[in-house]
């Protein structure tokens, strides 16, 4: 049914007004307890099998929504509520901004793709730790109280790169605290300037701060990932690997959208007339992939590896888990999927580790990239 909803009424409309309903509905559900219970019973069976470790925590499952979805953390439990087994808020930022001007999301319905120059419209660090605050402090009854949560950080649009750092530690001092796991990200193409933090001479720095900074305001040690961007090149993928390893980093996600418009079926008159944007969905699948292998092959086991970028269906999980993925994340492909798309791709992937000389996605970690390395 999905698919002819998608068609017949979201493609007509502005994506970014499509999402806001679409989320206002799945949060409304999830705040109803009759429709909760029931969406949750169709949307998110459990799939003991999936069960995984991953950054110190114990989780359903290895498959997350992706940062940008819900920037504001005010819909997690109904993203719980239809089986996403980890929920990344964000991007937050120190001081509240509007983003950049609308129109400023746009669908590529023949690649299955998105482009968004958003620019981290957000309310801002001090709203959002809030909002984490009094769903911590049970001021209402979360639905999934135990659904883990990331918190994506980036910098303020208005603050200069000489004051990234500063900007970057206010809103982990803010956050931390909520955080199951923390992201530093420097890979957007929408925030000028952002993705100059990627140089591991400037990334160093950064991340020792936030590092420090959540270490002193959290009781507990918070896991720490950096996001980088599908852009870089082969060196500098490595280049960020050896600087994870050597901050003993807890993980790195890859990877963000791409300024790239290679291989599109789009019309490239149409593409080009769109403008500026971070690019995903599956047109990102190859490099996405590309680079996870290559950073699993540099770090192994000894770091985190979280797969994103142009996963639709439970064979792109797989494959990424196969290259070094110890989580997966999508975003784009429940805009063309719909809400049952977390259990289209559980019940997949659950057969695919059944049909594996396998006994847990553990055992499957990084298998295809040392078979390729020993090849």
């Amino acid at each position: 049914m999905y698919p002819l909803f998608f068609k017949t009424f979201f493609k007509r409309m502005d994506a970014e007004k499509a999402h806001h309903l679409a989320f206002n509905t799945i949060r409304a559900a999830s705040a109803t307890p009759g429709a909760r219970t029931s969406v949750r019973a169709v949307a998110a069976p459990s799939y003991p099998s999936l069960r995984v470790k991953a950054l110190g925590l114990d989780l359903p499952g290895p498959f997350g929504l992706a940062a940008g979805f819900d920037k504001n953390a005010v819909g997690i439990d109904g993203l719980a509520m239809l089986g996403f087994d980890f929920v990344e808020i964000g991007t937050v930022t120190a001081k509240p901004q509007p983003g950049n001007e609308k129109t400023r999301l746009f669908r590529l319905v023949e690649d299955r793709a998105l482009i968004n120059r958003m620019g981290f419209n957000n309310d801002g660090s001090a709203a959002v730790a809030a909002r984490l605050a009094r769903r911590t402090h049970g001021h209402r009854t979360p639905y999934r109280p135990n659904t883990v949560i990331g918190v994506n950080i980036g910098k303020t649009k208005a603050v200069p790169e000489s004051e990234a750092i500063a900007d970057y530690v206010t809103s982990t001092e803010r956050l931390a605290g909520h955080a199951d796991y923390l992201v530093v990200n420097v890979s957007s193409p929408n925030t000028p300037g952002l993705r100059n933090l990627q140089a591991v001479e400037v990334l160093r720095p950064l991340l020792k701060a936030v590092r420090e900074a959540a270490d002193r305001t959290t009781d507990s040690r918070v896991p720490l990932l950096v996001k980088i961007a599908p852009d870089l090149a082969d060196e500098d993928v490595d280049a960020v690997a050896d600087l994870a390893l050597e901050l003993e980093l807890d993980g790195i996600i890859a990877t963000n959208t791409t300024i790239s418009r290679e291989g599109l079926a789009t019309d490239p008159g149409y593409v080009r007339s769109l403008g500026a944007g971070g690019l995903s969905g599956a047109p990102l699948k190859q490099r996405a992939l590309e680079v996870l292998r290559r950073l699993y092959a540099r770090v192994g086991g000894r770091i985190a590896l979280v797969g994103v970028g142009g996963i639709e269906t439970a064979e792109d999980a797989w494959e990424r888990i196969l290259a070094g993925a110890t989580l997966v994340q999508g975003y784009s492909a429940f805009i063309y999927e719909g809400p049952l798309w977390p259990r289209k791709l559980h019940r997949g992937l659950a057969q695919l580790l059944a049909d594996s000389p396998y006994a847990t996605l553990a055992d499957a970690v990084g298998a295809d990239t040392r078979k390729a390395e020993n090849a």
